[in-house]
């Protein structure tokens, strides 16, 4: 046998058996990318969680500071209002002390004879005197309700009856017995008046 036959022949590696080696390393690599993608999606998860409660909460502080924002517009349009009608009706219980003087006037110049020379001076002074007190009180908003043939009208006028009557149409004031007053457009007093039926009175039996 010639030392040829005997010369060892290379070993050839076997591809075969490297193979699992590398499958177990791709297959580690694998499970290590799903275990970081698995976390990334928990920790997106955790992040959306966290941003919607905090959008949540940021819309609540909204809504409060919206509320807030509206109640104090109230009070300051409120504390307006109030304040508006001190200054409108801060005269109110004067002008309800000077309204029986006035009335006195108006009584006055009634039951006086405005033709006779002896009271004519009196009567004028009487007059003029009333003319003045009401233009003053006018400035600050006091308005007279003298509604002689006007239509009756419940909200400033007081009924103290009703009467037939052939010159005044039904339902209109048809004799003032006093005068109503208006603070600001708002009654102080309402006028007392008597009312008319209309139609006049029938005389035959």
């Amino acid at each position: 046998m010639s030392n040829e036959s005997h010369k060892a022949e290379p070993v050839q590696m076997d591809e075969t058996v490297a193979a699992p080696s590398h499958a177990a390393d791709a297959q580690a690599a694998d499970a290590s990318v799903v275990d970081e993608l698995t976390q990334a999606n928990f920790r997106i998860e955790e992040l959306e969680k966290a941003l919607a409660e905090a959008q949540a909460k940021v819309l609540e502080q909204q809504d409060s500071v919206i509320r807030a924002a509206a109640e104090a517009d109230n009070v300051r349009r409120r504390a307006a209002q109030d304040v508006e009608k001190a200054h409108k009706f801060a005269l109110e219980k004067f002008v309800n002390e000077l309204l029986p003087v006035i009335d006195n006037m108006e009584r006055a110049l009634v039951g006086a004879d405005k033709a006779d020379e002896t009271t004519k001076a009196m009567f004028e002074g009487v007059e003029l005197t009333q003319k003045t007190l009401l233009a003053a009180v006018e400035k600050f908003g006091v308005k007279q309700v003298d509604p002689l043939g006007q239509p009756f009208n419940p909200e400033q006028h007081q009924a103290i009856g009703m009467q037939p009557s052939a010159e005044h149409p039904a339902n209109s004031v048809m004799l003032v017995m006093q005068k109503g007053y208006l603070l600001n457009d708002r009654l102080l007093r309402p006028a007392m008046v008597m009312v008319s039926q209309g139609g006049g009175v029938d005389t035959q039996a």
